[in-house]
């Protein structure tokens, strides 16, 4: 279900906490699942589970309490846009009508062709870098203007 390298790196983050305590790594576990199948399916989530030693309904729990887990099939490359106060008064709302209006979609939905999904995010910790976008939860980028969208996709439409 997994790549022998996911599992590597599972495994170093199960080293981080006691033996008897592999529950403890489970955002890490969900983290790099997702990072190699872009989504959380019903299968990995259980496989995750097994291999945690825990219940696939705790495992469920976590992947469907934040939002940075994805339990439904997204695109290539997952755009999310800070929406909380600070981006806000930053233009967010602009950033995110540009977007929608560049990508054809709206919030929570993936392009046609399935390279782009749109997302609505909450803090991301850069408040003075608004409006700021996260791509693939790993990417984060700051100052979004139009400009700056414009290069952002057509960089990712490569």
């Amino acid at each position: 279900m997994l790549s022998t390298e996911a599992l590597k790196e599972i495994n170093r983050a199960l080293g981080k906490y006691p033996a008897d305590q592999k529950q403890s790594a489970v955002m890490a576990a969900l983290a790099i699942a997702q990072r190699e199948h872009r989504w959380l399916s019903p299968e990995i989530i259980q496989f995750v589970a097994d291999y945690l030693e825990m219940p696939a309904i705790a495992v469920q729990e976590v992947a469907t309490f934040y939002t940075m887990y994805e339990t439904t099939p997204v695109g290539q490359h997952k755009i999310t846009l800070c929406t909380n106060l600070p981006c806000q008064l930053r233009d967010a709302d602009a950033t995110a009508d540009y977007l929608k209006q560049k990508l054809g979609i709206d919030f929570n939905e993936t392009t046609a062709d399935g390279k782009f999904t749109l997302k609505e995010g909450e803090c991301f910790g850069a408040c003075g870098d608004a409006p700021v976008v996260l791509v693939n939860n790993q990417r984060m980028c700051s100052f979004m203007s139009h400009e700056k969208i414009d290069q952002l996709l057509a960089e990712l439409s490569k």
